[in-house]
């Protein structure tokens, strides 16, 4: 296939850049012709240097802007959109809501991206109308919000996902219970599950040698057991709790250390809170690493924290990599986590809401929201002085990952996936105005001083235009 690729791409330092420059190029390798169409703003990429189709096995990196008279010159089979709710994927939703494709959700969730989207191009009328339209049983009012400036963690209760369900021909998503049934209005597109395959190169890292060099360099000693949490330090991935339960932990088990590897959120005081926790001594910030560094200390590490509250019902990276490199997590039991085999540690037997196959061996701790402190520092405790129960833990996620996760996993659901999106027809005439707006209009704004312009000559103009 001839496939119009819009995503963020390296050096963007995002998740879904990354696996993106992962699957692309392996899709390529097996003789589809990729055009990878990135944000100019942000990255560099060729443009109008050639008026050729993409060819089987090649790929290229082209600006987003070349895409329109390109596909009007007919050079692609199928658009597909790697969406995420992040402004990184801003660039994206004109021609998303345009061509019907085969769409990515990365994140279940793109209430914080669509309303950047809309409101950061002052169109408050546009958003009131995407969000009513979204979410019919939603009072008015609460749009009303986030136009007056107060964005949180309620916009995870209104996904604004909508209209990516009905502009596209199918939609992908990483975690099979991602999307709720109230997300899917009649008619919407029709959703697949598709794997998310990231951690190789953490398995590697995760030789005992490479092990060993990156703890010793780092001063923790052979008893040292290690806990870490990897990503944007950020509060939603409950660095405060963590960083309380571990005092705690630390208190009883003295050669636990902590390592934090990750970009930090300004708004955590993160220096403050460790000091405020007497915990400087045990504490180790590895602040923005490279992808080397990152895959090296999820490999040092004895047990891997993957806490996220609130969520967009993404799958986690960083989690996956642990799992790759036969580490023991910690995560939440959240909805996307359901299919995945997990001990509740208030029992320590299996997950009353896991509806993993019960053979299953568990791959992970999962402690409930709603029972945080609670959970997080029994399943810490025991972790830390539990050597048996963490390579038990560890070899079962390692095994998981092996025969679910890995890269060639993905790209063979990604094959799936296309060839279904191609055997789709798209829905027509779904969107609702706002959504669709006219293409003339600004020009014909333009020309407003000069007097009357028929409309057939706007048409002609856009014609023209399409076609140079």
């Amino acid at each position: 296939m001839r496939l119009a690729w819009f995503s963020p791409w390296p050096p963007d330092r995002s998740g879904i850049a990354g696996r993106s420059a992962d699957v692309a190029p392996r899709l390529a390798a097996r003789g589809h012709a990729i055009d990878v169409l990135v944000d100019e703003r942000r990255l560099p990429a060729a443009r109008g240097r050639s008026a050729d189709d993409p060819q089987p096995g090649q790929l290229r990196v082209l600006g987003a802007h070349e895409f329109v008279w390109r596909v009007e010159r007919g050079q692609y089979d199928l658009p597909v959109y790697q969406m995420g709710n992040s402004r990184l994927h801003e660039y994206i939703w004109p021609y998303l809501l345009r061509w019907p494709g085969l769409t990515v959700l990365h994140d279940a969730r793109l209430h914080h991206a669509r309303a950047r989207a809309l409101l950061s191009q002052r169109r408050p009328d546009a958003y009131r109308a995407e969000f009513a339209w979204s979410h019919p049983d939603a009072a008015v009012e609460a749009a009303e919000l986030a136009i007056a400036g107060f964005g949180g963690a309620y916009y995870y209760q209104w996904p604004m996902v909508r209209g990516v369900l009905e502009a596209s021909r199918l939609v992908a998503t990483h975690a099979p219970d991602a999307l709720d049934d109230e997300d899917l209005p009649a008619g919407s597109a029709p959703v697949e599950h598709l794997t998310l395959g990231e951690g190789e190169t953490t398995r590697a890292a995760a030789a005992p040698d490479a092990r060993q060099t990156r703890r010793h360099a780092a001063g923790l000693a052979v008893d040292h057991v290690v806990l870490g949490v990897f990503g944007a330090l950020s509060p939603h991935r409950r660095i405060e709790p963590i960083l309380r339960a571990f005092a705690g932990i630390h208190a009883a088990v003295p050669e636990t250390r902590l390592v934090l590897a990750g970009t930090v959120d300004p708004a955590l005081e993160l220096d403050t809170v460790i000091q405020s926790l007497g915990l400087a001594a045990a504490v180790l910030v590895v602040g923005e690493p490279d992808e080397a560094t990152f895959d090296a200390w999820i490999a040092a590490v004895d047990v891997s924290l993957n806490l996220r509250w609130p969520t967009s019902r993404e799958v986690s990276g960083p989690w996956l990599r642990a799992m790759a490199a036969g580490r023991p997590s910690i995560i939440v039991d959240l909805q996307q986590n359901a299919r995945y085999p997990t001990l509740d540690p208030r029992t320590w037997t299996r997950h009353p809401s896991s509806a993993a196959p019960v053979p299953a061996a568990p791959i992970a701790v999962a402690v409930d929201i709603l029972d945080e402190e609670h959970s997080l520092r029994g399943a810490m405790l025991r972790l830390a002085v539990d050597a048996k129960l963490r390579q038990a833990i560890g070899e079962a996620a390692g095994a998981y990952w092996e025969s679910h996760h890995t890269i060639g996993h993905m790209v063979a659901d990604y094959e799936r996936a296309i060839a279904r999106a191609m055997q789709t027809s798209p829905r027509a005439g779904s969107l609702p105005p706002f959504l669709t707006p006219d293409p003339l209009a600004p020009v014909a704004t333009l020309l407003d001083g000069f007097g009357p312009v028929p409309a057939e000559r706007l048409r002609v103009l856009h014609d023209r235009g399409s076609r140079s």
